[in-house]
């Protein structure tokens, strides 16, 4: 392999599940924990390769003792070849004390946090089933930075129990006096299994009009705060767009490691089941998908890679011409999946 991959590394353990999740997680159990990591070991053996990036998801991966994280990316660094300029990001969630586990991050060489914000409203956010309130998370930034880790992520959910179009303003207030480089800006997504899917028509859930006016606002707002958008749900300050991340949308090679993690390595597309057995799923590459994930991003794709006439979008305020590419437009977003399936 020339070009260097992405490392995912998938942490399945939770505190507690939320009610709106529906990844692939287990309550958390320290020899559980310890015994998962020594497989996620045993698995890197089976694989050789260069990276530039690795991401520690879940679950909660920092719900885990911090010398496991340590663990595996020494292994990993043993392994395999981890550019030393790599970004090592992991994913936390601030109703734990990160003040000591981020100065042990940083030790072991990570150097981004993605940490669970979801809202700065303490009563949207306990709605969501968090236990941690704004306090928790700001602490929580104060914490990383500290630490030394400068490169912080916020995870924004829009569309959730209690939330209205006036009360994003706090949590956009609250993003700007954080000072942090990173907004990841979801729509909440009610899945089939879920408690919330058990409960929803005693959900107090914003209208879908309203959803797609927060997402309008959000887009606008974090732009005039600085924050850029580059792909459908992710917003940044200049040069600090999640290189990892955008390995998935530029159909470069990322390799996952652990339960439920897939992977796009040496053309193949697979994923690793709960025994840690890993399934085959198909081609990867394909001009299809290089439609589809292109088009998630702000930059857009090539306007020779698709054949369809696209007029009728452009005429409509969903698509624009930059250059020799086409892009969606942030209301283009809202209907990414029609607009890509008539284009495809």
């Amino acid at each position: 392999m020339n070009g260097k991959a992405g490392l995912y590394i998938h942490i399945p353990f939770c505190k507690n599940k939320c009610p709106y999740c529906d990844f692939y997680s287990k309550k958390y159990c320290e020899s559980d924990a310890a015994d998962y990591c020594n497989a996620l070991i045993a698995q890197m053996k089976e694989f050789e390769g260069g990276f530039d990036t690795v991401y520690f998801g879940g679950g909660t991966p920092s719900i885990i003792p911090e010398e496991l994280i340590g663990k595996v990316i020494n292994e990993a660094k043993k392994h395999f070849e981890i550019d030393p300029n790599s970004e090592i990001t992991i994913e936390c969630n601030p109703s734990k004390d990160l003040s000591e586990s981020f100065k042990k991050y940083k030790s072991y060489g990570i150097n981004r946090v993605s940490l669970g914000m979801q809202s700065a409203v303490d009563k949207e956010r306990f709605a969501l089933g968090r236990t941690a309130g704004k306090a928790q998370v700001e602490k929580a930034v104060f914490d990383a930075k500290n630490a030394g880790i400068e490169n912080i992520s916020l995870d924004l959910m829009l569309g959730t129990p209690k939330q209205s179009l006036s009360s994003l303003d706090e949590t956009f207030d609250f993003i700007d006096k954080m000072k942090v480089k990173h907004i990841s800006a979801y729509m909440l997504k009610i899945e089939e299994g879920t408690p919330f899917a058990k409960m929803k028509k005693r959900l107090e859930l914003p209208s879908e009009d309203e959803v797609c006016e927060m997402y309008l606002k959000t887009v606008e707002v974090l732009n005039q705060l600085g924050f850029p958008q580059y792909e459908i749900s992710n917003f940044a300050k200049a040069g600090f767009e999640s290189r990892h991340n955008l390995k998935y949308w530029e159909l470069e090679p990322y390799l996952g490691l652990g339960k439920s993690a897939h992977s796009f390595w040496q053309g193949k597309r697979f994923f690793v089941d709960e025994s840690f057995n890993i399934i085959p799923d198909g081609e990867g590459g394909t001009k299809e998908e290089r439609i589809m994930l292109g088009l998630r991003l702000s930059k857009g794709i090539n306007k020779k890679l698709t054949e369809k006439d696209y007029q009728q979008f452009i005429d409509m305020g969903y698509i624009i011409e930059k250059g020799d590419n086409i892009a969606l437009t942030p209301k283009g977003m809202l209907v990414s999946n029609s607009i890509i399936n008539e284009l495809i």
